[in-house]
């Protein structure tokens, strides 16, 4: 798991090269803009999706995993929080391949606050609970191909 400013996404380019097309991308469009949707950007390779969510407690927030794309989450407008997990400590769960994501029922102690202009990357052995907030929220989700 990497946080940081959104402006230093390109430095991370060694650990995946389409980090520096994510860089571009930020460079070219104006993220608060974008309607919500999905747009690719290398075809299944890489891909944005604009999302609003929904109020969520940490309770019901769930742990989540990826097995074949790396998340880049961007918090646009509100206040949220994220839980977070090393996939390792977590018990087996049910994969979807055809969404790519594994949910588990765990709970978890660690959590951050997340705030616009920052990126937080999560691996796929980041196990991670997004969208822990008191009013919606709008977020980027860059989807990497690992």
């Amino acid at each position: 798991m990497i946080i940081d400013k959104i402006d230093n996404i390109g430095l991370y380019k060694e650990l995946n090269p389409r980090f520096q097309l994510v860089a571009e991308f930020l460079q070219s469009h104006s993220l608060a803009d974008m309607p919500l949707g999905h747009y690719e950007i290398d075809g299944r390779e890489l891909f944005v999706n604009i999302v609003e969510s929904d109020p969520k407690t940490r309770e019901a927030a769930r742990l989540e995993t990826h097995n074949e794309m790396i998340d880049i989450q961007i918090l646009l407008q509100g206040d949220e929080q994220h839980g977070f997990c090393p996939r390792s400590l977590l018990a087996s769960a049910a994969y979807d391949a055809d969404n790519d994501i594994t949910f588990y029922s765990e709970p978890f102690d660690n959590i951050m606050r997340v705030f616009p202009g920052q990126a937080v990357i999560y691996f796929p052995e980041d196990a991670h609970a997004p969208a822990i907030c008191e009013s919606p929220i709008r977020k980027a989700i860059f989807k990497v191909k690992k």
